[in-house]
């Protein structure tokens, strides 16, 4: 992980959240700025480089879905997404819009903490990790030092979490993963039993790297059993 400190921006209407978030991170080493709504955000980000967003829904302007799109539509900066819903539509439609974890409120700090540092082990992965590895498949080239995925000169963008998802699947070629080893293998990931967010992620990286996405040829589905990546992209 990078030796700076982490910079976090947290997005949220109750000035006593974010001071006591603030407070908090801060004591664990990251520093911590807030903002209450889409345009106080908008303004911070602007001005200052930020390895986290941690963004509630209910805000007032923009709620943060939409916010999320935006922040998805011009950056990768990791997303964690707070609700105080708690539904599964919340989360799953969070996911699809490029965030890359999510927490019904009330929470436990130490929960929200446990996932930031999930999240930024996924931005930012250790040397030993990354190797400096270059993984291929069909015409993509996917570069685990640079964090990049390639398809000749273009550069494909995505998240942490799709990253590692697609490092995790070009790992295990040709093997069968369902939901709850692919879960395991994401490192920190907390999950209910009926945790769906993996075929949100699967759905996801799909739409960045099949040609037929209801065709799939990189990331198929083994029905009743789970994914399984074939890099030749043959049946």
């Amino acid at each position: 992980m990078s030796e700076r400190p982490i910079r976090i921006l947290v997005v949220d209407d109750d000035a006593a959240l974010r001071a006591l978030l603030g407070d908090y991170l801060a004591g664990e080493g990251y520093r911590v700025a807030g903002a209450e709504d889409g345009l106080a955000m908008d303004d911070w980000l602007s001005e200052h480089e930020t390895d986290l967003v941690i963004l509630d829904l209910m805000l007032p302007g923009d709620d943060g879905l939409t916010l999320a799109r935006r922040l998805r539509a011009r950056t990768d900066v990791p997303i964690i997404i707070l609700s105080a819903r708690g539904d599964d539509i919340d989360r799953i439609v969070g996911l699809e819009v490029g965030a890359d974890d999510y927490l019904p409120k009330p929470f436990n700090p130490r929960e929200l903490l446990a996932r930031i540092r999930a999240v930024l082990r996924r931005r930012f992965p250790s040397d030993a990790a990354s190797g400096g590895e270059v993984l291929r498949f069909g015409p993509y080239r996917l570069d685990l030092a640079q964090r990049e995925l390639r398809r000749g000169d273009e550069v494909i963008v995505l998240t942490s979490g799709e990253l590692e998802l697609l490092r995790i699947l070009t790992e295990h070629p040709d093997r069968v993963l369902d939901r709850d080893r692919l879960l395991d293998l994401l490192k920190g990931y907390e999950r209910s039993p009926f945790d769906r967010s993996i075929d949100v992620q699967i759905a996801r990286l799909r739409a960045k790297i099949e040609l037929d996405t209801k065709r799939p040829r990189y990331i198929r589905t083994i029905w009743g059993k789970g994914y399984m990546f074939t890099p030749t992209g043959e049946a």
